[in-house]
């Protein structure tokens, strides 16, 4: 997704970018909505996935630019997102050992407990008549 806001005057241009030539195939575009505030938004959609060599941009020409502005697709995850996805990733090791030690000292406790009964049942002699 590549999306422009708070721009005026509405004329926008914006285009997909693949190792420099411009990308035709599976774009689509949103219309140019207002903002409520006399600026403007608008949004590009990219339906592709592209390999590690290429490099994916998108390019945005606007009067208010004196350039134009290209914004290059990075697929990684920032510092931020990973950190929470690790600290989820621990805890979810930390619930499942937990779970499996209390279930591993539910049953060891249980046959213990079996294991005495089975010798306080069990008739010290016997005696034939």
């Amino acid at each position: 997704v590549c999306s422009a806001y708070n721009f005026y005057p509405k004329q926008i241009r914006m285009m997909w970018m693949r190792n420099g030539k411009e990308v035709t195939t599976d774009v689509s575009y949103s219309d140019v909505m207002p903002n409520g505030d006399w600026c403007y938004q608008t949004h590009s959609y990219l339906t592709y996935i592209p390999t590690s060599a290429e490099k994916i941009a998108c390019m945005v020409e606007h009067l208010g630019l004196s350039e134009p502005m290209f914004v290059v697709w990075d697929p990684s995850l920032p510092v931020e997102q990973r950190t929470q996805i690790v600290v989820g990733l621990c805890g979810l090791v930390i619930g499942f050992v937990i779970a499996i030690s209390g279930i591993i000292y539910y049953i060891t406790s249980s046959l213990s407990v079996l294991s005495t009964k089975r010798q306080i049942t069990k008739p010290l002699c016997f005696l034939y008549f």
